[in-house]
């Protein structure tokens, strides 16, 4: 399939050519853009940009390059309007664009990441605590990062790096031993972890005593206690199974669950080569890296007592992921409020004499998310678990489905994909940087910009093609009207639209793709017969519904949604 932006690109660079000026093809290519409203054209060309190249005004540019444009293969019309040049493709482009989309059904894919490797850290939970709604961002932004980078040839190391270490688990020791057994967490997981640790956090209120039985606790843990951590590789062990089974729903797969615990014998090695390096010095007894000429606050790695922080765990880490997986980027998908924690300990090893630093780590920040306008917020209590969430959201999805399709197979298992889906997609809908508020009526909506709305129009489409059975010749004589040229240019823009999600690291880009994909086939099938055209209109509105369903399937593959057949 022609890439219409690298064709018109290369005509442009050899019209400039002509006048004796340099543009590359790749560099002209750029300058092209998609109109916001279609009806300007398919591709516009911004003349403002040439204007002090060719030293003439934007209009003036416009109407001479238009006559250059006229006649060139597959351009229906180039239109000169207010320093814009708006150019209309022809059919048989629509009708390529199908056919490749058919020919391929992976498209949008590519291997432009073949021999690299992309790590990505995300999720993250502290064990022996549950997931809840906080833990959603990073979870599902860095699975549908994870996904584009595949899907893009990359090879991915997707690691989920625990809370599993610290003076926390000293006091669930201590609380664990005092409080309770393995009959009670056995029966009830991580919320009886969860309830001795409250009980600790009480008791200790009243006897200031407690605390420093938990550093005790947590020394003989750091000393190898063989009691001490067979009981912390118990809590990690019942935190893990618990957390597969939100995993599992989601969708979502770990290649390695090293936490923080891994690090511990590796820190002394980067720390000390951070004072071979002068790096390392002395603030009110606590070892800092001076960060002034970064304009940051010193970076934090011993405590006055020579204890580590999260710095020095991060930094030990990175040196051990760059050693094991030889990464070409490595990408921490966190909270928006952690980008200062982030931007020193990169600096701290770019100053370690480490040049791959400076491109090959990335931080990825989101913003907060509230449900139905209230935030969340553990000390006060409202806590909304992700577990409740997803269970809340697949009973809603199925009381729809009993109103609407009482007679559907399969009901769980379509209501569990639309309703996790729509928690998904909600999260993923918008630019992950904004805060954003879940509220029920809108994310489980099956008409609105909603992750059910989508997967129900990819049921449509299979649908559709299931009720088609034999399908006749292409007739390629066949004009294709407005609103199934709209429809296949619009497919043919999703390559672009994943290339520019995984450059940007934002997935929003291919959710509110898909939704405009979506709004122009339910359009298009409302109002064109299909299966009861003429024979050639038939036809090609069937592929053309089937290169739609390509389309939304790897869409939706790409954000960790499960594709509906039905619904």
């Amino acid at each position: 399939m022609r890439d219409n932006k690298e064709y018109l690109g290369g005509l442009l660079s050899a019209f400039l050519s002509e006048k004796g000026l340099t543009l590359s093809p790749e560099e002209a290519a750029a300058l092209f853009e998609k109109p916001a409203d279609s009806k300007m054209g398919d591709l516009a060309l911004p003349c403002f940009r040439l204007a002090k190249m060719l030293r003439a005004a934007p209009p003036v540019i416009a109407a001479g390059l238009a006559e250059k444009f006229k006649g060139a293969e597959g351009i229906k019309k180039a239109e000169a309007v207010n320093g814009y040049l708006n150019f209309f493709f022809d059919a048989a482009n629509s009708m390529a664009i199908v056919q490749y989309i058919l020919d391929h059904p992976s498209f949008g894919s590519s291997d432009e990441g073949k021999g690299k490797v992309i790590c990505l850290d995300f999720s993250s939970p502290n064990i022996a605590k549950r997931f809840h709604l906080g833990h959603l961002g990073t979870t599902v932004i860095g699975n549908s990062l994870r996904n584009i980078f595949r899907f893009m040839g990359y090879e991915t190391v997707a690691i989920n790096y625990l809370g599993d270490w610290g003076t926390q688990f000293g006091k669930l020791i201590y609380a664990y031993l005092h409080w309770s057994s393995k009959e009670a967490v056995e029966q009830k997981g991580i919320d009886e972890l969860a309830r001795i640790y409250v009980k600790f956090s009480e008791e200790a209120e009243k006897d200031d005593g407690l605390n420093q039985e938990a550093r005790n606790a947590f020394h003989r843990l750091e000393e190898g206690d063989p009691e001490y951590l067979e009981i912390w590789k118990y809590f990690k062990e019942i935190s893990l199974r618990e957390y597969q089974k939100t995993y599992s729903l989601l969708g979502i797969t770990f290649d390695s669950y090293n936490g923080e615990s891994f690090y511990t014998d590796k820190m002394p090695a980067a720390v000390e080569e951070m004072r071979e390096k002068n790096l390392l010095e002395l603030d009110d007894g606590a070892s800092v890296v001076r960060l002034d000429e970064e304009k940051m606050p010193p970076c934090l790695i011993l405590k006055r007592d020579g204890s580590t922080l999260y710095p020095t765990r991060d930094i030990a880490a990175a040196l051990w992921r760059k050693k094991e997986y030889n990464f070409d980027k490595c990408i921490y998908v966190t909270s928006a409020g952690q980008s200062l924690h982030f931007a020193q300990w990169f600096k701290v090893l770019e100053k370690m004499g480490y040049a791959w630093a400076k491109d090959g780590l990335v931080h990825v920040p989101y913003g907060t998310m509230s449900v139905n306008g209230e935030k969340l917020a553990s000390r006060t209590g409202n806590v909304v678990l992700l577990d409740d969430l997803l269970a809340e959201a697949v009973r809603k999805c199925e009381k729809v489905i009993d109103e609407k399709h009482a007679d559907l197979q399969d009901r769980h298992e379509v209501a569990e994909a639309v309703g996790v889906g729509a928690v998904v997609f909600n999260a993923l809908a918008n630019s992950r940087i904004k805060d954003s508020d879940f509220v029920w009526e809108e994310a489980l909506s099956f008409e609105g910009n909603s992750g059910p709305y989508v997967q129900y129009t990819y049921a449509r489409t299979s649908s559709l093609l299931r009720k088609a059975g034999d399908r006749c010749g292409l007739n390629e004589e066949y004009k294709p009207n407005e609103e199934e040229t709209l429809l296949s240019n619009k497919l043919a823009e999703f390559p672009e639209t994943v290339r520019r999600a995984m450059k940007d690291y934002e997935p929003s880009l291919i959710s509110r793709y898909l939704l405009a994909v979506c709004a122009l086939y339910n359009q298009f099938y409302h109002n064109c017969r299909i299966l009861n055209a003429e024979e050639e209109a038939r036809e090609y509105r069937l592929r053309l519904s089937a290169a739609t369903r390509t389309v939304i399937g790897n869409g939706l593959d790409l954000l960790g949604i499960r594709r509906t057949e039905e619904i």
